[in-house]
């Protein structure tokens, strides 16, 4: 089986003999960081490289179990792959995210959660996720304003009101 990587190389390879300007890679920046954003727009082309639907939800359901038992880094990975795989996924865009978020790589974190609301828009998931990420790095102004908009959107939902509450509590220790 072709590995993800030799699919992008190949890719690039391809495009650049069909004279293609702009190339986005999966999993490949010039800063040697890994690449969130992985689509390739070749105008009248189809996909370069594709897999199957399995092959999402097999990363998908890794990276959730992966984040579940707290191995972040392989969550991480698992994630990574599936957005990789199909990009308009916003299930794993948050995953990643919160991956990130545990790795304490919030630079990524915050390029992960903007593909995510691009997608999805400002659902109370979302906002919740990442104010609960502005608060792991001591952000409490705008935590509060994504977790605040968060419970307006879904008053009830526990997971935005105990994230509500431990804000209330760091901001009353600091």
């Amino acid at each position: 089986m072709i590995r993800s990587a030799q699919l992008a190389l190949a890719a690039v390879a391809a495009l650049a003999v069909a004279g293609c300007e702009t190339v986005t890679v999966a999993g490949f920046k010039p800063s040697g960081e890994p690449a969130l954003a992985t689509a390739t727009v070749v105008p009248g082309a189809g996909p370069v490289a594709t897999a199957s639907p399995d092959e999402v939800r097999d990363d998908l359901a890794l990276g959730k179990e992966h984040f579940r038992a707290r191995n972040y880094g392989l969550a991480e990975l698992h994630f990574r792959r599936a957005v990789e795989i199909r990009a308009g996924d916003v299930e794993a865009w948050l995953g990643l995210a919160a991956s990130y978020d545990q790795l304490k790589r919030f630079e990524l974190a915050d390029r992960a959660y903007a593909r995510a609301f691009g997608i999805a828009g400002p659902t109370p998931e979302l906002l919740n996720n990442r104010g609960y990420s502005y608060l792991l790095r001591g952000d409490l102004r705008r935590a509060s304003r994504d977790l605040a908009e968060a419970s307006l959107k879904d008053p009830a939902d526990e997971r935005i009101q105990n994230n509500l509450k431990a804000l209330d509590e760091r901001a009353r220790r600091r």
